[in-house]
């Protein structure tokens, strides 16, 4: 159905474009507020426009929805629809820090079929850190076959974070990128045990890494705890949960009341 060579090689370009205007290797950067608290740069408009000349070329029936272009109401007549960040972690790609990352995923009847992370700033000795998954195959990083966390107890459980809510004081704080991508691909690798986000977001911040990290043995849902669908007509979830399949339910108890107070 699809060459998942070209596939990669795209997604592999598209970070070294986003890398040739890093401002972590000194390059300089014009960068804005779409919204107040959203930030955007010129880096996130040329991988955007890369990715949709590229990957609309490399399979023409699939509809597209991507943070940085417009959204049209014709991909939800598409049974194949790639979901699209060209940069995922704006602000710590505008501030030179590492933790950024292009996310691609191509959906399939609302499920993620395949999904590509490239963090071309992390691990340079590695030629950055790549991630794929596709769908019943298994998923990995850098050629290495991922197996996410089994943690069975939800206190101690690795958090990638700055700080932690007086209700979650048993929890461990590990490192946080700015990429939710990155923080959910984090349980994939077994480098965290639990990512939780407790706001509205969108499919395409999420789509990539939720199937990189359910295919690593992660267990993957909105904050409620129910499963995740794409390519809706609002694009939007509220929150997301990623786990070790053994607390997730834990979890899901534990922020109930959260989410319900900070989705009304």
């Amino acid at each position: 159905m699809i060459d998942r060579g070209k596939l990669e090689s795209i997604v592999r370009e598209a970070g070294r474009l986003a890398l040739a205007g890093w401002p972590g290797d000194g390059h300089a950067l014009r960068h804005w507020e779409k919204t107040p608290g959203s930030p955007v740069c010129d880096a996130d408009l040329a991988v955007d426009a890369f990715l949709k000349k590229e990957l609309s070329a490399l399979l023409p029936s699939a509809g597209w929805l991507s943070e940085e272009t417009a959204d049209a109401p014709d991909r939800l007549r598409e049974q194949l629809v790639w979901l699209v960040d060209p940069i995922d972690g704006t602000r710590d790609f505008i501030a030179g820090r590492t933790g950024w990352a292009v996310s691609v995923a191509l959906v399939n009847t609302r499920r993620p079929l395949f999904g590509y992370l490239y963090a071309p700033a992390r691990r340079r000795e590695d030629g950055g850190e790549f991630w794929q998954a596709e769908a019943g195959k298994g998923s990995w990083r850098n050629g290495t076959r991922l197996a996410a966390s089994v943690r069975d107890s939800l206190p101690g459980a690795r958090v990638p974070a700055k700080k932690l809510a007086s209700e979650d004081a048993d929890l461990t704080l590990v490192e946080q990128p700015n990429s939710i991508a990155l923080r959910m691909a984090m349980v994939a690798a077994d480098e965290a045990d639990l990512l939780a986000s407790l706001r509205w977001g969108f499919e395409w911040d999420i789509a990539a890494a939720g199937l990189i990290a359910r295919e690593a043995g992660a267990t993957v849902t909105d904050a409620f705890g129910k499963a995740l669908n794409y390519n809706k007509h609002d694009p939007r979830a509220f929150g997301v949960l990623v786990t070790s399949s053994a607390i997730h339910a834990d979890a899901v108890t534990r922020l109930a009341d959260r989410a319900r107070r900070f989705s009304a």
